[in-house]
């Protein structure tokens, strides 16, 4: 009979191995989604003189900030239950982060006040998860929202003469984090399931090693310094005390008389050692 895999991820694909990669991906975006909010809100009450966030719209701009922070606590609870699928998950998550940050955006005066370069970590997050092409898709989609509020800046007259060529600079900046996104996660993919996959090749020849242990016909018991039972197999167990013997019982409470002879063999080896 052969041995039993003690995990059931011997069997899975390799993509499947490395299933916790995008999760942790999530996670740390999540992290982000706390601090950011945290940070700008910072900024905002305490850089009160230079008013370098917020200046257009406060209001929005602090609702802006408390819906994202709440955001990010309720998914945390979304991610600890792992649904809806991880690429689902990211997409809704980045449109979430796009629709908000382009809101702080917006309620700050526009790109000029350098909040576009928050979308960079989403577009790169993202793009590690789901497949190139739909990431190149959120990351127009992006892209777009940017110069939208860049346009619906300028009509409004609250823009700059710059904020277009800084919009195009964002939008060329997330594209290139997404390109460069791309291959790393794939990179990053294999490796977690080369390392996933020699654990489990690991485990199951030690469970391999064990069946071969329980099975032989001879009696087989390892104790340590201590005198406790580190590995017997089910002829030794049955020999010694007619059933099965746990992991780190004192050998003496299996077999005194066993203890005995160790005991004895162990002082007649030392007696040898001294006498050369």
């Amino acid at each position: 009979m052969p041995p039993k895999s003690t995990s059931s991820r011997a069997s899975r694909p390799p993509d499947t191995l490395a299933g916790e990669f995008p999760w942790r991906v999530l996670g740390l975006m999540n992290v982000f989604r706390l601090v950011a909010p945290m940070v700008l809100l910072l900024v905002f009450f305490f850089d009160a003189p230079r008013s370098s966030v917020g200046t257009q719209n406060p209001g929005l701009f602090i609702g802006i900030c408390a819906a994202y922070f709440a955001f990010g606590l309720v998914s945390i609870q979304v991610l600890q239950r792992r649904w809806p699928s991880v690429e689902w998950l990211a997409l809704f998550q980045v449109a979430v982060d796009t629709v908000a940050i382009t809101l702080l955006i917006h309620a700050s005066g526009g790109v000029a006040s350098g909040l576009g370069t928050l979308l960079i970590l989403p577009a790169g997050a993202t793009a590690t998860i789901v497949a190139p092409r739909t990431a190149l898709l959120v990351t127009s989609v992006i892209v777009i929202a940017l110069l939208f509020q860049t346009v619906v800046a300028g009509l409004a007259g609250v823009g700059q003469g710059a904020d277009f060529l800084n919009a195009g600079l964002t939008g060329a900046s997330l594209f290139a984090i997404t390109l460069v996104a791309m291959p790393l996660a794939n990179r990053l993919r294999e490796s977690e399931a080369l390392v996933q996959q020699r654990d489990i090749d690991l485990a199951n020849l030690n469970e391999l090693n064990e069946f071969i242990v329980q099975h032989l016909r001879e009696s087989i018991l390892v104790v340590d310094t201590e005198d406790r039972v580190r590995l017997i197999n089910e002829t030794a167990a049955r020999m010694l005390k007619g059933g099965p013997v746990d992991a780190g019982s004192l050998l003496g409470e299996v077999s005194p008389r066993l203890l005995y002879l160790l005991d004895t063999w162990r002082h007649q080896a030392s007696d040898r050692r001294d006498s050369t």
